[in-house]
């Protein structure tokens, strides 16, 4: 028995995938827990509508009615987005009981990368994987994402980690896991709402063709997953002076209610949309459509070497 069994594919998903065709994941968190109703939906919408676009099949994945789902209807899409934060967040320790129960659950970027490899998906497109988070080292607070990128075969196209964490100690747990992170286009690793973080990247490749050929190297060595960082673009990217500081308020804030864990992180996106009056979800959503795009690329590039 595997997760095979429990997975319920779309009919559009499952011909592209019989047929070859390029696949791209999306996870289902940031609809549920990353934006407000009806943001989330029309959000969703478009970037779906970006990899149909740009020649790939969109999949999003949740878990719902006992199912892991790889691709979703759009009525379970409006499903998702209306029920909101009520959903469950589904990391990699809650997928046996949140199948057990029938609950509605927007899957994070470990569980997305779980479901995607099990459908034979190798590519997701994200807003920003998680990390480790400021404290860590008294609170030992360091997302399953960085676990999942290490052993799983999936690339992962994120605009680096959410600004929120502690990003030099995130880029030294993906060396510790073995994970390779391009810089598509650039040379610095992107802090989400900023372009450059401080950190370095890598490797660098400048377009799907030249990822993809890392990409399918990575998986044909049997090697773990694949993190390919694209920076927010620069017309909608937030100062990093300005969003550092609105961080340290929201982590402030954090602290004197007692928020944490798996609470943590949508408490500080949510305090942090109010600080910045909204600009951070306008970034937010452009910078997952700028992902999703070069996803598409690059599972058209891989579908073109037979992958």
């Amino acid at each position: 028995m595997s997760l095979r069994n429990h997975l319920s594919i779309s009919p559009a998903v499952r011909e592209a995938l019989d047929s070859g065709r390029p696949v791209v994941a999306l996870e289902s968190t940031i609809i549920t827990h990353g934006m407000p109703y009806p943001q989330n939906l029309e959000m969703a919408e478009n970037v779906e509508k970006v990899i149909a676009d740009n020649g790939a099949v969109p999949a999003t994945v949740a878990i719902m009615d006992g199912k892991f789902k790889i691709g979703v209807t759009a009525d379970d899409l409006e499903r998702l987005a209306r029920t909101g934060g009520k959903a469950a967040k589904a990391s990699r320790r809650d997928v046996a009981a949140l199948l057990a129960s029938g609950e509605i659950a927007g899957t994070t970027v470990a569980t997305t990368m779980m479901g995607a490899e099990a459908a034979g998906i190798r590519v997701f497109a994200t807003g920003g994987i998680g990390g480790v988070h400021r404290g860590a080292e008294s609170t030992f607070d360091i997302s399953a994402d960085l676990d999942e990128l290490g052993r799983t075969q999936v690339a992962v196209v994120c605009a680096g980690a959410k600004s929120i964490l502690d990003i030099p100690k995130t880029l030294e747990v993906l060396e510790s896991k073995g994970v390779p992170v391009l810089g598509f286009g650039t040379d610095a690793f992107p802090a989400f709402w900023a372009r450059e973080s401080g950190g370095k990247v890598d490797h660098r490749v400048d377009d799907g063709e030249a990822a993809a050929k890392v990409i399918a190297l990575q998986f044909e060595l049997g090697l773990g997953g694949v993190l390919v960082a694209n920076p927010i673009p620069a017309s909608h990217a937030l100062d990093r002076d300005m969003i550092e500081a609105r961080i340290d308020q929201a982590i402030k804030g954090a602290e004197a209610e007692g928020v944490s864990r798996k609470d943590l992180t949508p408490f500080l996106l949510k305090r942090i949309f109010e600080l910045t009056d909204g600009k951070s979800l306008v970034a937010n959503i452009a910078l997952v459509e700028n992902n999703a795009r070069v996803a598409a690329q690059i599972a058209v590039a891989l579908s073109k070497r037979g992958k």
